[in-house]
Formats: C-alpha cells, sequence, structure tokens
C-alpha cells in the first residue's frame, strides 16, 4: 500500500504518513457519490443552503485547527493559515446563497411557454494543488455543492491535511454522507480516474499548465467540462507618475507572499525607464524588512518553501547568469528557506520569461504605455496583474490592453470569491468565483410547453 511521508517544510522534520486512495477506492467512492447527489438534488432547495451554512459554521469554529494544520503541513504563516481557513468559512457562506437563486428563464415563444432550468452535473472531481490547499479548495467544492452535485476532491500529495479535515467537519456539520469525500493519493492514480471515468461529470484542476493540458486532452475523449486555473508570470506594471512609495511597499508582498508559490504572483516588476532607479531606492528597504523566519511567529509574512524538491527547482533559477540587485533575509539551519531576491534581467532571460514559483521577482524597464502593454502580454500566460497610476485613463487604458483575467489599479489584491476569476491564454479556461459560479457546474435545460 503506498503512502507520502508528510514533512514540515520549517524544520524537515517528519508530522506523519497519508495513505493513497487506490484506483478501486475511487470507482467505488464514485459509486457512492453518484447516490449522494441523486438525494442531494432532490432536498428542497433552502435545507441544500441551510446545510452549507452549517458546514460553514462548523469550519468557524475549527478556524484555528485548520491553521495549525496548515502550519505543520505547508509552512504557511499563521496569519495567512488563519485567513484560509476564514476563507473557506466565507466561501461556504457566500455560495449557500445560490440553492434559492438558481433561476433559469422565461423565453417568449410562439404557441406555448419555453422556460430554462439550471440542472446539477452529478459528480464533480476536484483536483487541489499543494500551494493554497484550503482556499482553492473552497472555491471549488462550495460553488459545485451549492449547485447540486457531489464532490470529490482528490488533494496534492505534499498537502493533505487541511482537506481530509475538512472532508471530517463537513460530516460533523451534518453534510449527507458520501456527498464531499476526500481521496488523497497520485495524481496519475485519482486525478487521471476523475478524467476517465464516465460518472465524474466535470473535473476542475488547479496546478501547472503542462498537466492542465493533460487534463483538458483526457476530458475531451468524453466531452467532458472541465474548468482549468493554470499557471502564471504575472506583471506588476509601475507608470513614472504613480505613488511610487505605495507602488514600493506593496511589491514584496505581491510576489513573495507564500514564499512566491502563487500563481497570482507578480514575478514581472515593470517600471517606467525614467524611475528605474528611484523605485529600486524604495524597494530595496521593503524587500529587505520583509519578514521571513518561523511560520508560528504571529510577525512573520514569508514561512519557507514546502519541499526540498520545489527548493531545487527554485534555486536553479539563481544560477548566477542574472544580475541580482538585492535580497532579502531568511533563517539559517533546518527548513527550506529562500531569501527574497529581486534580479535585473534582460527580457529574454529565463527568469523573465517562466514561471519560478518562489520568492523571485525580476525587474524590467519600460519606455511608454504602449511598451508596458507590449512587455507585459510578451507571455504565454496571462492570469493576474497590477498597474500602478495616478491617472485613471491610464488605469483603464492598460487594464483593458493587458491580456489577464484578473487586474487590479493602485493595488496588488485581485482575487475574491464574489467576483469572478480565471485566466487568459495558459493561464486557464473557464471563469470561477463570483455569483455565477455555481452555473459552471449545472446544465442549462430548455423546456418547450405547448399551449395547445
Amino acid at each position: 500500500m503506498s503512502e507520502t511521508t508528510l514533512v514540515n517544510p520549517a524544520d524537515e522534520t517528519v508530522i506523519g504518513t497519508v495513505r493513497h486512495t487506490t484506483l478501486e477506492e475511487v470507482d467505488a467512492a464514485v459509486d457512492r457519490a453518484v447516490v449522494a447527489q441523486r438525494a442531494w438534488a432532490a432536498l428542497a432547495p433552502v435545507d441544500r443552503a441551510r446545510a452549507l451554512r452549517r458546514f460553514a459554521a462548523t469550519v468557524d469554529a475549527h478556524i484555528e485547527e485548520l491553521a495549525q494544520l496548515e502550519v505543520r503541513n505547508s509552512g504557511h504563516p499563521i496569519g495567512a493559515a488563519r485567513w484560509e481557513a476564514g476563507n473557506v468559512r466565507d466561501v461556504l457562506d457566500y455560495y449557500s446563497g445560490a440553492p434559492e437563486r438558481l433561476i433559469g428563464q422565461q423565453i417568449p415563444v410562439a404557441g406555448g411557454l419555453d422556460v430554462t432550468f439550471h440542472e446539477p452535473l452529478g459528480v464533480v472531481g476536484v483536483i487541489v494543488p499543494w500551494n493554497f490547499p484550503m482556499p482553492i479548495a473552497g472555491w471549488g467544492f462550495a460553488p459545485a455543492l451549492a449547485a447540486g452535485n457531489a464532490v470529490l476532491l482528490k488533494p496534492a500529495d505534499w498537502t493533505p491535511l487541511t482537506a481530509i479535515r475538512l472532508g471530517e467537519l463537513a460530516l460533523e456539520s451534518g453534510l449527507p454522507e458520501h456527498l464531499f469525500q476526500v481521496l488523497p493519493g497520485r495524481g496519475s492514480v485519482v486525478g487521471d480516474r476523475f478524467v476517465t471515468h464516465e460518472k465524474v461529470r466535470k473535473v476542475v484542476f488547479t496546478g501547472s499548465t503542462e498537466v492542465g493540458k493533460h487534463v483538458m486532452a483526457g476530458c475531451a475523449a468524453q466531452v467532458k467540462p472541465v474548468t482549468l486555473e493554470l499557471g502564471g508570470k504575472s506583471a506588476n506594471i509601475v507608470f513614472a507618475d504613480a505613488d511610487l512609495e505605495a507602488a514600493a511597499s506593496g511589491a514584496p508582498g505581491s510576489v513573495f507572499d507564500n514564499a512566491g508559490q502563487d500563481c497570482c504572483a507578480r514575478s514581472r516588476l515593470l517600471v517606467q525607464r525614467s524611475v528605474l532607479d528611484r523605485f529600486l531606492e524604495l524597494l530595496e528597504p521593503a524587500v529587505r524588512g520583509f519578514r521571513v523566519g518561523d511560520p508560528n511567529d504571529e510577525a512573520t509574512e514569508m514561512g519557507p518553501l514546502v519541499s526540498k524538491g520545489h527548493f531545487e527547482n527554485v534555486a536553479a533559477f539563481l544560477d548566477g547568469s542574472v544580475p541580482v540587485a538585492f535580497t532579502g533575509t531568511a533563517p539559517d539551519g533546518p527548513g527550506y528557506w529562500m531569501a527574497p531576491t529581486v534580479l535585473l534581467p534582460t527580457r529574454t532571460d529565463r527568469v523573465a520569461t517562466e514561471e519560478i514559483f518562489g520568492p523571485v521577482v525580476s525587474v524590467l524597464p519600460f519606455d511608454d504605455e504602449a511598451d508596458a502593454i507590449a512587455l507585459a502580454n510578451d507571455s504565454i500566460f496571462g492570469l493576474s496583474g497590477s498597474i500602478w497610476t495616478r491617472d485613471l485613463g491610464r488605469g483603464i487604458r492598460v487594464a483593458r490592453g493587458v491580456e489577464s483575467g484578473a487586474l487590479s489599479v493602485n493595488s496588488h489584491s485581485s482575487v475574491r470569491y464574489a467576483a469572478p476569476f480565471g485566466g487568459f491564454k495558459q493561464s486557464g479556461l473557464g471563469r470561477e468565483l463570483g455569483p455565477d459560479a455555481p452555473l459552471a457546474f449545472t446544465e442549462t435545460k430548455n423546456v418547450f410547453f405547448s399551449h395547445s
């Protein structure tokens, strides 16, 4: 029986093992979910809404427990981990309003009445990455459940503990048995079976673009709907007329949060050439002051990288071939620690084009508005980004010009559960979150009633 040994990334101690779900167990879970989903969809919408609110309340009562699990398993700072657990609660609360509001349309036609209904797909497979195990899980399972589906959730091998606990809390809250099942295991077994099993009617995948393409191709064989949230190389664009102090103080958090292990990380910092030197002067103390350390310390802003293997992948980008402007600090000793690093590459250097997924940012100068937009769009990715300017017109123009799914102006915050989220180009497919998210987990049924 295969299993994963879990290691605390802050001190490299073993914190436990998790057994992998077998192929036969996945198939059995699907069969159970099919039965549970039919009963769930048959409930009155008000009862499904009430059940989701109870689930949210149960999560709320276990915020600290979930946060502490994430600190040990993922190395997230305790403050961030509490926010992440709270986000699961908030997302459940938000989508608990959907069951009573999945309203169809009356369409005027001759000879009768034409109406639409939103019918649940059935069983949905949600595949979650290791970088944000709780929020990304909630973004998938909450709207899927709200729409009347059953959910099978596969957490990442390295970081399954909070997902497993959320599955237990769902049962403790009174959610029907087998409606929400957590299946830890290998992507090549559990994830692939979500793709190939004909009774799994949709797959939601968050992870690398390479694996996302594989998922998409597999789902195509059954014409199976898929939502993909994939890689990013997002641009943080700073114009000369911006509040440079605010932009510089916000930049470290936009890329070093979660040790840069974030597909929305603004890992390309584009600065108008006329203010580049001044901006770097302001950025340096902000980077050096970014607090990297013990995840249990309330003051910590950045913890370790998630694993030894991932640490080595990120370190391979720092091979001395690109000038280093300056770095922050990181602890010595056990743990997968890496100092925040600011690089000065050319536009074609590997670090400026490939997703690093670590605490590394590339600073690139641009000349004017057109050059900024062209540089921002010179990427296979298009997930997130920021624009800093005091000119509202420019903010609108550049936001329209940048090929990205989620942007912010004079802020690095662009992901909210009440607003659509998703990527352009090779950053994803489909729009998650927001008031219409449950509709992504339904089929629209059109029915004509004859007058005659």
